[in-house]
C-alpha cells in the first residue's frame, strides 16, 4: 500500500467529459471526441474525467468502456491526469472496471456512491475499501445523493481517507457546504466541487478545484475564476462567480448532459445526440439555453 505522502494530487479544473455519439447514437463519434480532448489540453485544464455522469456511463456498453479509456488515454499522451469513471453499484463490477481502467493506463478512477441498493455507512465503507484494496489505482469519492438516492457521511468519507491512501480526493456534489465543512473538520481530504455554481464557495473554504460541466464548452470561462481562487484572491474570484453564476446553472436546466451537448452542438464540436432514455433538449429548455448563451455573447 503507498505511502500517505505519495497520494495522486489533484486540483485546479477538472472536466466531466461528454461523450460524443454518431447521428444514430450506436457507436462513439471518436473524431469528435479527440478534439474535445485537443481543446480541453490546449485550454491548460489540470485533469479529465471520461464517463462519469456527464459521459453517460449507464449507457456504454462493456465493450465500449476499455476502448473508450484506452482512446483518452493515447490521447492525452501523459499531458494530465485522466480520472476515469468506474462506479458501480456492484462492488465486483466497480473492481472490474478498476481494473480494466488501470490496465489501459488511466491515473485514477472516480467511484460513485452504490446506487438503487442503498447500504448501509457500513456498506460504503465496505464497498470503498474492497475497490481500494483490490482495484490498483488511487480513487476519487463521489458524492451525489441527487443521482444515488444515498449520501456517504462526513465520518465515513473521514474514516475512508485515513485507512487508505488510495483515495485521494472527494467530488462532492451534495450541494450542502454544511456537508462539504463537516467533512473538511474531520480529515484534509482534497474537496472537489461536483456542481459548478458552488465551486468558488467550496473553494473559499480550502476545497481544491472543480470536476466541471461547464469546462467542456467554456473552459476559459472556469479557469477565469478558478485560477484566482487558487491563489487566494476571491475578490477576484467571486465577482467571476456572481457573473457566470447563471451560465453554470443553465447548463442544468434540464438532465445533465442535454444542455451541456446541446451546446456544444451549437458551437459546432459535436452532435448533440443522447442515448436513451435521456431524450434531447425540450423545446422550452432550449429557449431558455439559447437565450441565456445569447445574453453573454457566447452563441450569435
Amino acid at each position: 500500500m503507498a505511502n500517505f505522502s505519495d497520494r495522486l494530487k489533484l486540483s485546479g479544473v477538472g472536466t466531466a467529459l461528454i461523450t460524443p455519439f454518431t447521428p444514430d447514437a450506436e457507436n462513439i463519434d471518436y473524431d469528435a471526441f479527440g478534439k474535445l480532448i485537443d481543446s480541453q489540453l490546449a485550454a491548460g485544464l489540470d485533469f479529465l474525467v471520461p464517463l462519469g455522469t456527464t459521459g453517460e456511463c449507464p449507457t456504454i456498453l462493456h465493450d465500449e468502456y476499455e476502448k473508450i479509456l484506452d482512446f483518452t488515454v493515447r490521447r492525452v499522451a501523459g499531458k494530465v491526469p485522466i480520472v476515469a469513471g468506474a462506479g458501480s453499484n456492484s462492488t465486483a463490477k466497480a473492481v472490474a472496471m478498476t481494473k480494466i481502467a488501470k490496465k489501459v493506463g488511466c491515473d485514477a478512477v472516480l467511484q460513485v456512491n452504490p446506487y438503487y441498493n442503498k447500504p448501509s455507512q457500513e456498506g460504503l465503507y465496505q464497498h470503498f475499501k474492497k475497490i481500494c484494496t483490490e482495484g490498483g489505482l488511487p480513487i476519487v469519492l463521489y458524492n451525489i445523493p441527487g443521482r444515488t438516492n444515498i449520501t456517504m457521511q462526513p465520518a465515513t468519507v473521514a474514516r475512508l481517507y485515513n485507512d487508505f491512501p488510495e483515495v485521494i480526493a472527494i467530488k462532492e456534489a451534495t450541494g450542502s457546504l454544511d456537508i462539504a465543512t463537516k467533512i473538511a473538520e474531520l480529515c484534509d481530504i482534497p474537496i472537489l466541487s461536483g456542481d459548478d455554481s458552488l465551486t468558488v464557495p467550496l473553494m473559499s473554504m480550502g476545497g481544491k478545484g472543480v470536476v466541471s460541466v461547464l469546462s467542456n464548452v467554456f473552459p476559459d470561462i472556469v479557469t477565469s475564476y478558478v485560477r484566482p481562487a487558487q491563489k487566494g484572491d476571491f475578490a477576484t474570484a467571486g465577482k467571476l462567480h456572481v457573473k457566470y453564476h447563471k451560465l453554470m446553472r443553465t447548463m442544468f436546466v434540464e438532465t445533465n448532459p442535454v444542455p451541456v451537448k446541446r451546446t456544444a452542438a451549437l458551437l459546432g464540436m459535436c452532435s448533440d445526440v443522447t442515448r436513451s432514455p435521456i431524450t434531447p433538449i425540450l423545446p422550452n429548455n432550449e429557449e431558455t439555453l439559447v437565450s441565456v448563451l445569447k445574453e453573454y455573447g457566447l452563441v450569435e
